[in-house]
């Protein structure tokens, strides 16, 4: 079968490096670690996991940062993936096959893909306290059991993942599709959930601004939720495009600010009715602006003007992933902030009960939600450069969420 894989090679990894700093297409040339292979057909590890047909698959801002190696070797997460790889993790399908041991699922039922490989799809029994708690994406074990190291489906090497037309799973990665829900929306359960994650975990402050940093598929997800959850705060989001503003608005955003670091820290304090403090740098901060900030880039860059812009003991929730490097970070004690991070998604406390986030996803939905307009690019897997290359350049492509469709 085609699979979109990555493979780890050092001289492929240079190659591309170079070829990419001529141009983005560089990427992926016949040099390249990340290009579409046959693969072999995907197996069941064991007698509880079941093959899925691929319906939808989400390119996740991940995948796109793998396939342009914005990564460093010094990441610590590199104990804990395996290679090679069939990268995708944000996928809804039908289940094909199942294991003699599946009591959960039936061949033929339409599925969304909770993607953790976590203590049950390692065949790890008693489970963590982390698992036993529903936090899933914290499994104190992602390097034992029956499955070499590796987070989730799409980063290890003995089980693929969605950007292949079958993948395997684990029955309890398999969460039902309502029938009332079309793929569409069903794809986009994974980035809801990781955003619905850190508004439930982080909710805003009553009465006071909430801002949403970015206007990617996370960022509008978010504008999205905070007006059907949190309808009385102001949500302020920042945009880096128009086509980004103009959705912003669309999904409820009260103001949408200009991305440029400086000029965004100038209009929150007009907003807010407060004084841009002038320090040497020209680099202006607030004393009073923001209550918090969900930063959906989590760039250094991003870090730093939260910082500047946020109010005094204001949280700051960081779910974006970009490379570190050293950024003015002053204000983080200075104004007794609190940064903290929040990855992907869990079993969560939603309106007194205790479901998991994509269940709690699906019933707003099925409450009137409508986010599929979000999708606005849909490719051929055989197409991946154009749709990598589309992520690469937003402002020229329009691209907002992208999906391989099968």
């Amino acid at each position: 079968m085609d699979a979109l894989v990555f493979r780890y090679s050092l001289p492929k990894l240079a190659l591309s490096k170079i070829a990419g700093a001529i141009s983005p297409s560089g990427y992926f040339g016949p040099w390249a670690s990340f290009r579409l292979e046959d693969a072999p057909e995907p197996s069941l590890p064991a007698d509880d996991w079941v093959l899925v047909r691929t319906r939808l698959a989400g390119i996740c801002g991940s995948d796109a940062k793998q396939a342009f190696l914005r990564g460093d070797r010094d990441n610590p997460l590199t104990a804990v993936i395996s290679f090679p790889q069939i990268l995708g993790h944000e996928a809804t399908g039908v289940v094909e096959a199942v294991g003699p041991a599946v009591r959960t699922i039936a061949p033929g039922q339409r599925i969304v893909l909770n993607p953790w490989l976590s203590c049950a799809p390692r065949g790890i029994d008693p489970p963590c306290r982390r698992c036993v708690a529903g936090d899933y994406q914290l499994c104190e074990r992602f390097t034992e059991g029956r499955l070499p190291p590796a987070i989730h489906l799409g980063n290890c090497a003995a089980a693929g993942g969605a950007f292949a037309p079958l993948f395997a799973a684990h029955q309890s990665q398999c969460i039902a599709v309502p029938d009332d829900v079309s793929d569409d929306q069903a794809v986009l359960a994974d980035p809801f959930a990781v955003q619905l994650h850190a508004v439930l975990r982080h909710s805003p402050v009553a009465g006071e601004p909430a801002v949403v940093y970015g206007c990617g598929t996370l960022g509008l997800m978010t504008v999205a939720m905070l007006r059907h959850l949190h309808p009385s705060t102001p949500v302020w989001a920042v945009a880096r495009y128009p086509h980004q503003a103009d959705l912003a608005r669309a999904l409820g955003a009260s103001e949408v600010l200009p991305s440029d670091p400086e000029a965004l820290v100038e209009a929150i304090a007009r907003l807010a009715g407060a004084t841009a403090l002038q320090p040497w740098s020209k680099r202006p901060w607030l004393m009073r602006g923001a209550a918090v900030v969900y930063d959906t880039v989590g760039s250094p860059s991003t870090i730093e003007t939260a910082m500047r812009f946020a109010s005094p003991r204001a949280k700051i929730v960081v779910s974006g992933v970009e490379a570190p490097r050293r950024f003015e970070w002053t204000p983080y004690y200075f104004k007794e902030l609190t940064l903290v991070g929040s990855n992907a998604f869990a079993v969560e406390d939603f309106e007194g009960r205790r479901i998991h986030a994509m269940q709690a996803y699906f019933e707003l939905v099925r409450r009137g939600l409508d986010l599929s307009s979000l999708i606005t690019h849909r490719y051929a897997l055989r197409d991946y450069r154009r749709a990598l290359l589309a992520m690469h350049d937003h402002g020229r492509s329009r691209a907002v969420k992208q999906v391989f469709a099968f």
